[in-house]
């Protein structure tokens, strides 16, 4: 393969090799739409982790990986006839300048509430041209609870279904915790933990929080401070799993205010 050729077409042309049936990888070979998809997702969370660690070196990489994905994809539909690679960067290109009127044709208002409100006309259209008439279709199955929570959330805020404000959204949340502690079945406490857990993502949307991005930050918080509860148990001669819940919590405690001590 020659060093001049544009390095999407040597990706291009090396997921065909991988795939082809003489002489491919018998691991690519093997896949298919749905074994690929919790890559692909897998992938996009990675892109995220980079994001948020301000790693931009890992961002590189992991752009890489989650762009194989697209390709991945689009060379099996390309297999069958449907589209291929150009046919997707193409799709994406058109959809862009689509709904960037104001920038590509020069016949919209540049305003940024007259951009919001084209942007989301153009949304519809083009939900209603799929068929997608409904105010919630469209938003993913795949995508994580609490992140799909919020988009269903938002969807139904652009029809004029949301609380005024966040007491609202508040007091459906500690009216959703109450009915949970009622619950006297698995099957009602199973249904009353989603209510209240949607009602906390509604809570933390309107207070312009992304529900997603805290519970990400408090695991990796809890994961720091684990992992320091242990490294200290380890410094003093400890068996951190043999500890007792007390001695366990004043570890935990040590950790935390060793996060809030000042740093020279």
């Amino acid at each position: 393969m020659s060093k001049q050729t544009a390095p999407i077409d040597r990706l291009l042309a090396i997921m065909a090799q991988l795939r082809n049936p003489d002489g491919g990888c018998e691991w690519d070979l093997a896949q298919d739409f749905a074994s690929i998809a919790p890559y692909t997702i897998e992938e996009a969370y990675e892109v995220a982790d980079a994001i948020a660690r301000d790693d931009l070196a890992e961002l590189k990489d992991e752009l890489g990986d989650l762009l194989l994905q697209v390709v991945f994809h689009a060379r099996m539909a390309e297999e069958r006839g449907a589209f291929d690679f150009d046919d997707v960067a193409a799709g994406i290109a058109d959809k862009m300048e689509r709904r960037h009127p104001h920038i590509f044709t020069g016949n919209e208002p540049n305003e940024t509430q007259a951009v919001r409100a084209n942007w989301e006309r153009l949304k519809a259209d083009e939900r209603a041209a799929k068929a997608q008439t409904g105010a919630l279709d469209g938003v993913a199955l795949a995508l994580p609870a609490l992140l799909r929570a919020e988009k269903l959330q938002k969807r139904a805020t652009r029809v004029g279904f949301d609380w005024p404000d966040q007491l609202g959204a508040a007091d459906k949340l500690h009216e959703e915790i109450d009915e949970f502690t009622k619950a006297s079945t698995e099957a009602e406490r199973l249904e009353e933990a989603g209510d209240m857990l949607f009602a906390a993502v509604n809570w933390l949307r309107k207070s312009g929080i992304p529900a997603e991005d805290a519970l990400r930050a408090a695991n990796a918080k809890f994961e720091r401070r684990f992992a320091g509860m242990e490294t200290m148990a380890k410094q003093d001669g400890q068996d951190f799993a043999a500890l007792d819940l007390s001695d366990q919590d004043s570890l935990w405690n040590r950790v935390k205010q060793g996060e809030k001590a000042p740093r020279d």
